[in-house]
């Protein structure tokens, strides 16, 4: 048990993360874009797109800068804490070379288990697994392929989601405060500091990114923060021993796995390709339904925010509070599915609903470039 000086000592570290992070990246933000211009490093409209002018990417350098500073001089950079940094700063590599030159799809996702295999080679992997109802669950090899395609699979979630202004920023920034919270509360110290500078980072990001932005992320930001988060949850919760340890990171998550998911099953459907982007995310739904951006994006901040309050009761709320907090969690989620036409309504009430069209709102012509794109 740590004394009371210690966990003060702890939770500053964390603060001066976030805010330290927070200042870097919000002051280098503006001289990236103006980097981006110069180089022609543009996302350009599209019939597809949500965004009405060129917009400068690249946003992924301001956040690297703004987590790596604080990483190293807050946390230590042995071991695992080092695969984290020495990946993070590979990916952004890969994400500036995809948004500079453009990368094949296959390309850019081969370099992406390589810098996934990097982090497993420093032991930020899993070996064991706590499983509700089962128990500790001893890996052995098997968690290195699983840990492989988590942090992937993590790093293109945040990709898919990032298609409009501010909306990957806010959901990461609200995921990384979440896990910064239960990681201290662990004694995980340094994964919660990360996950604080990861959160600092994305809010300082925010300011020039939220609508109507003057920089996107690019996939040097989505992937950086994918990365990050994938991390976090393999160092600080999926290895732990309460049975919670899983439910967590998939809670926390939830609203980019659920979209991410549900664009998988509906290309697979349609016989496309699953990498072929389409108009079908939930940020694009909102949009069909006459949401402005800022009314979307409020909408999946809150909805984030829900299921990582749910998180946070499964860690300190009593079982009966818990049970409340989940309970509106799963009737706010099927009342959004309802609004969204992703419960079909001929199977609940027998009809189809009348068209939607979209109605364009004076804020909804500008947003994050399509993240699927690929030149």
């Amino acid at each position: 048990m740590k004394s009371l000086s210690e966990f003060v000592a702890d939770t500053w570290r964390a603060f001066a993360g976030l805010g330290l992070a927070m200042v870097i990246t919000w002051a280098l933000t503006p001289v990236v874009a103006e980097l981006a211009w110069r180089m022609g490093a543009l996302d350009a409209p599209s019939a597809r797109k949500i965004h009405s002018q060129p917009t400068p990417r690249l946003g992924g350098i301001a956040i690297y800068f703004g987590v790596i500073i604080p990483s190293l001089l807050l946390i230590s950079s042995e071991g695992p804490m080092r695969g984290i940094l020495v990946g993070a700063s590979l990916i952004t590599l890969v994400g500036v070379l995809d948004d500079v030159r453009g990368m094949r799809p296959f390309v850019k996702f081969g370099l992406q288990f390589v810098v996934a295999g990097i982090l497993v080679l420093y032991g930020v992997r899993l070996e064991t697994i706590t499983l509700p109802g089962v128990g500790i669950v001893v890996l052995g090899w098997v968690g290195v392929p699983f840990s492989l395609i988590w942090v992937v699979a993590i790093m293109n979630i945040v990709n898919f989601i990032d298609g409009m202004d501010g909306l990957a920023a806010g959901v990461c920034a609200i995921s990384a405060v979440t896990f910064s919270v239960i990681a201290i509360s662990l004694g995980r110290i340094d994964v919660g500091v990360l996950a604080a500078i990861t959160a600092g980072a994305t809010t300082g990001f925010l300011r020039h990114n939220f609508y109507p932005a003057s920089i996107f992320m690019g996939d040097s930001g989505s992937m950086l923060l994918g990365f990050l988060l994938a991390a976090i949850t393999l160092q600080g919760f999926l290895k732990g021993v309460a049975a919670v340890a899983l439910v967590i990171p998939l809670l926390v998550l939830g609203i980019p796995i659920f979209d991410t998911g549900f664009a998988i099953l509906r290309r697979i459907k349609n016989r496309q390709p699953i990498y072929i982007a389409d108009r079908g995310h939930l940020h694009h739904r909102f949009a069909n339904l006459g949401y402005s951006q800022r009314q979307t994006v409020i909408i999946l901040y809150s909805w984030s925010a829900l299921m990582s309050v749910v998180a946070l009761s499964m860690r300190f709320a009593p079982v009966w509070l818990t049970a409340v907090a989940a309970g509106v969690a799963v009737v706010v989620s099927a009342l959004l599915a309802y609004e969204l036409e992703i419960l079909r309504w001929r199977k609940l009430t027998g009809r189809w609903p009348a068209p939607v069209t979209a109605e364009r709102s004076d804020d909804a012509g500008e947003g994050e470039s399509d993240p699927e794109e690929t030149s």
